[in-house]
């Protein structure tokens, strides 16, 4: 990554943003290089290179002007004699708004090295975190700006900071660039991450691709000639590019398979890129009229998109010459939201994107499915600032494992952990669905309450009118909302220990009524 001067950025934000808009951005930019005067960064460079290597990043992904603006400004409080109130009347409520989140997640940064480690006051950290990036997004997307521009200058710091900062980049940040569908980003950060924690691994694996990749791109040479050539007859729109694995991925999946490169069909793939979603379908049939296709690897990521709003259509073909392929079919607006995610959606001279969301996304709670979880980051971050106390395996179940939708009879989606139960999806719709909950079909069969959820179920909760909720239940579920719902529930029906004195003597007086 060259360094970057002023000049870059007003360059590429002209092209961009409209004229009042780009003057903001150069009158923030001489602010920041004012106030970070005579710092430097640990390469040498001044450190005024990293704020604008943050901002170039934003405008890169397609955000509004705002949130470049905090990304130039991003440091200056916490670094500098610059204050808040000057930032807010100098640049607006919403910039200072942004750049106060951003410091109060560099200030939890330092409980984030790993999940272990929490003591309380990285809790304290942490809450401060989510209180921020709950409520606006946006602060968590110039938080991955910023790791992303550290990590790319990682080899200037020691050695024990270089797998630190990694770590936290792997385990955290990566992560939250995956559930806001950034692929581009979170790939990017899994290579540096990765490249630093196992250098041997990763380059043993970096020359084994370069082999592989070597023998077919010849190959798949002739079959994008041949598609492009089929396509070309039936007059489709498209454009058609090859897509490498990264290395990151591939670690990850020869885990899956014992370590055998033979049996991952996915090192290079096809990417076709068509003007519509009709037309994608059009292109599937064609490309299995063509080749065989290898039925148990057709994905439709378009009807139902993966929990991160992914949607593309993926299928494995065999060529003739028993070659294994694999396409990618999707439209301009999934590929940019493949690639950028929920930054793509934050639209030139728009902000405040989670208002424009709910536009034509199903979901409870007025935000769309891929965004629950930003409600639910809210939640655990409440009870965390009201000192319950949160373990950090729960932590993990919560804000940072994987994902799953789930689906109500009438379509609602629900967003859940992965290893979630029937009753964490009871509870999530409504604490009181949960409460009288008596029994579940999934897909329509018979549920037992201790089998975990799939992505793509369809939940049906069947209940009673008394509350069922039972001790027992306990164990039933992971998430840490359904967790607390169930427990007031316990305790109302004085299943379990209440919390005052006043709560034992109303269970005393209703139990002498009996």
């Amino acid at each position: 990554m060259h360094t970057m001067h002023k000049s870059d950025i007003m360059t590429f934000a002209t092209s961009v943003y409209e004229e009042n808009q780009v003057l903001e951005l150069e009158h923030a930019i001489d602010y920041a290089t004012k106030h970070h005067h005579g710092q430097k960064r640990k390469s040498g460079a001044a450190y005024i290179t990293h704020p604008l290597s943050v901002a170039y990043s934003l405008i890169d992904w397609g955000m509004d002007v705002d949130t470049v603006l905090a990304g130039v400004l991003h440091d200056t409080v916490e670094d500098t004699d610059a204050t808040l109130e000057e930032i807010e009347n100098l640049f607006g409520r919403d910039v200072a708004f942004l750049v106060d989140g951003v410091t109060k997640v560099s200030q939890a940064r330092s409980g984030m090295r790993d999940l272990s480690s929490y003591l309380p006051q990285t809790k304290d950290n942490l809450s401060k975190l989510l209180i921020a990036v709950g409520q606006d997004v946006r602060v968590i997307i110039i938080k991955l700006a910023d790791r992303l521009h550290n990590m790319s200058t990682l080899q200037y710091m020691p050695a024990d900071k270089q797998l630190k900062i990694a770590r936290e980049t792997l385990e955290v940040f990566a992560p939250m660039a995956d559930r806001l569908g950034m692929g581009r980003v979170r790939m990017e950060m899994e290579e540096l991450a990765f490249s630093y924690l196992d250098p041997q691994e990763f380059k043993h694996l970096q020359s084994m691709m370069r082999k592989r990749l070597g023998r077919s791109t010849r190959k798949l040479g002739t079959v994008r000639t041949e598609v492009e050539k089929e396509l070309t007859k039936h007059s489709f729109d498209f454009e058609v590019n090859g897509r490498v694995k990264s290395i990151y991925s591939l670690y990850k999946k020869l885990k899956k398979v014992d370590g055998n490169i033979d049996d991952i069909y996915d090192l290079m793939a096809l990417r076709i890129i068509v003007d519509n979603k009709e037309d994608c379908y059009r292109v599937l049939g064609i490309l299995h009229s063509m080749y065989q296709p290898m039925l148990a690897r057709i994905k439709d990521y378009i009807a139902v998109p993966k929990p991160n709003g992914y949607q593309s259509l993926h299928t494995t073909v065999i060529t003739p010459s028993k070659q294994i392929v694999e396409f990618q079919i999707r439209t301009q607006e999934m590929h940019d939201y493949a690639e950028r995610g929920l930054a793509a959606s934050f639209h030139y001279h728009e902000h405040k994107a989670t208002k424009n969301y709910t536009k034509n996304k199903r979901g409870n709670g007025g935000l769309p499915a891929e965004l629950q979880w930003i409600t639910q980051m809210q939640e655990v971050a409440a009870r965390l600032r009201e000192g319950e106390d949160i373990s950090e395996s729960q932590l993990n179940i919560d804000l940072f494992g994987n994902r799953i939708f789930v689906y109500s009879p009438k379509g609602d989606i629900y967003n859940l952990p992965e290893g979630a139960y029937p009753l964490d999806f009871a509870y999530l719709v409504h604490s009181d669905i949960g409460k009288h909950a008596y029994s579940f079909r999934v897909n329509g069969n018979i549920n037992a309450f201790d089998k975990p959820l799939q992505n793509g179920d369809v939940v049906e909760v069947v209940t009673r009118k008394l509350p069922q909720a039972k001790k027992a239940w306990l164990e039933l579920v992971v998430t840490s909302h359904a967790k607390s719902k169930l427990r007031g529930h316990l305790k109302q029906l004085g299943l379990i220990e209440g919390i005052s004195h006043a709560a034992a003597i109303i269970r005393d007086k209703a139990s002498r009524r009996n």
